[in-house]
């Protein structure tokens, strides 16, 4: 996807190569490098129906602060408080959150003069007559450092969280999880009137081996009562002795009210009705109409998901996008209800965007029949000619799902199982299934899958249900 190849991840490894040679004194040393002779790219089509996924995402907000990206200045990177009063007016979207909402920050810094600590902030305010307590019922907030982006196996099982890729990944896991780090409250009471921090957390990059540091944080809150919320940046202030020192409440509101933007800017997003050139989402700063997708997904019209005949699939896309639908016409992208003039027009990727997702199945025949469910990464596509998902063998050389997912289900054996599974995989890669089961003859048996949309995933993906053996 465009604009997403900045990240350390991305960068290819060095490939080393050793030339050694033997010889006697009246014999020239000659060294020679045949390239290795890559495979011809095979193109595999996945046989079967392609669905729009039942349901849509709930009305809930979520403040997604991912640009910009990499940040070199200090500066405001999401605000949602009123304009009166700011330096800025232009980076205050004046819009208030209550109720339950979701948070999600994710920001990175490269080699940053004298190489001087970011911290990123989260402040809130609250503006009424009355105490506000915001519950946190579940938070994590991890640096680059903590939870580096690494190579892995296809799919892991992961019990206890300690495989992961990335921080923003790891985050979303503890989150599914239901946990809450240590440096988060349970609860956190603002006096009227007064402000708080959420967080006010470091990305060092200082005795680091390379200089690139990073921190993603995932929040899910409730409110008793309106509050404004801002994302900052800000470089470590000095102490008169010239030595680093953690910014207070008082610098995190300065540069609420006299800051501007923070930079580096992102690339400026294609206009959607844009429908020939280059393609460029630019990342997400605003407030995201939908943070859950609770669905069954049933046969239209039914309470179960009849399985598709032998030999044949049924797969619904997820995390759908502007010219990434994959023929369903269906963009399951969260709605921005406020964002800035740069920044994407829609959360494309939906980030932290919570998938619950429950397949009823059931064997309407009367032969036992075996079915697999897949969540694969098939080749981005806007729309299907051959009406038919595109994977590719071997698979282009870049990771478009990392993350977490949970499976619940009831075993061949009648026993109910919870599963915690870790996905690694490559652009159209052909992967293996997240579970296999045996239905009897009209046997009807529930699987539910549910994940927080990693970050740093690139959509699309799909669901694939599919009778007799893989």
């Amino acid at each position: 996807m465009p604009t997403r190849n900045l990240l350390p991840h991305h960068f290819a490894p060095l490939a080393l190569l050793t030339l050694m040679g033997t010889g006697i004194a009246t014999t020239a040393l000659q060294t020679t490098a045949n390239p290795p002779i890559k495979p011809t790219p095979q193109e595999i089509l996945q046989p079967g129906e392609i669905r729009p996924l039942p349901g849509k995402l709930d009305g809930m907000r979520l403040f997604n602060s991912n640009s910009p990206e990499w940040i070199k200045t200090s500066g405001i990177l999401l605000s949602t408080f009123p304009t009166q009063g700011k330096t800025t007016p232009a980076a205050h979207l004046n819009f208030p959150l209550t109720g339950e909402f979701n948070l999600f920050a994710h920001h990175f810094t490269h080699t940053p003069k004298d190489l001087r600590t970011l911290y990123i902030g989260i402040l809130v305010h609250n503006p009424g007559k009355q105490p506000v307590a915001i519950a946190i019922p579940a938070a994590a907030s991890y640096q680059l450092e903590e939870a580096p982006f690494k190579n892995h196996p296809m799919l892991l099982e992961n019990p206890k969280g300690e495989i992961f890729s990335g921080p923003g990944i790891r985050a979303v896991d503890t989150v599914l999880r239901g946990q809450r780090q240590p440096i988060f409250p349970d609860r956190l009471v603002i006096p009227p009137g007064e402000y708080r921090m959420l967080l006010n957390h470091p990305i060092p990059t200082k005795g680091l081996a390379r200089p690139v540091n990073g921190r993603s944080t995932f929040m899910r809150l409730r409110s008793s009562g309106n509050v404004y919320l801002a994302s900052l940046a800000l470089f470590a202030p000095l102490n008169p002795q010239g030595q680093e020192r953690s910014p207070t409440l008082q610098d995190w509101r300065s540069l609420l009210e006299t800051g501007h933007f923070a930079g580096p800017r992102d690339k400026t997003p294609t206009p959607l009705e844009a429908t020939s050139g280059p393609l460029i989402y630019s990342r997400v700063a605003g407030i995201q109409q939908g943070a859950n997708w609770v669905t069954p997904i049933t046969d239209p019209g039914q309470r179960t998901l009849g399985l598709p005949a032998p030999g044949r699939s049924i797969a619904y896309p997820l995390s759908t996008l502007h010219r990434g639908r994959l023929g369903t016409h269906q963009s399951q992208a969260g709605k921005l209800l406020v964002r800035y003039g740069d920044t994407a027009y829609e959360a494309h990727g939906n980030y932290a965007t919570y998938y619950d997702l429950t397949l009823p199945l059931q064997n309407r025949t009367p032969q036992p029949q075996t079915v697999t469910i897949t969540l694969a990464t098939p080749l981005k596509e806007e729309n299907l000619s051959k009406g038919v998902l595109r994977f590719r063998q071997p698979s282009l050389d870049f990771p478009y799902f990392r993350g977490t997912v949970r499976l619940r289900y009831n075993n061949d054996l009648g026993k109910p199982l919870t599963r915690y599974l870790h996905l690694w995989h490559r652009t159209g890669q052909v992967v293996e299934p997240l579970v296999k089961l045996n239905l009897k003859p009209q046997e009807q048996r529930s699987v539910r899958l549910d994940f927080y949309y990693p970050p740093d995933a690139t959509p699309p993906q799909a669901l694939i249900v599919q009778t007799g053996d893989r």
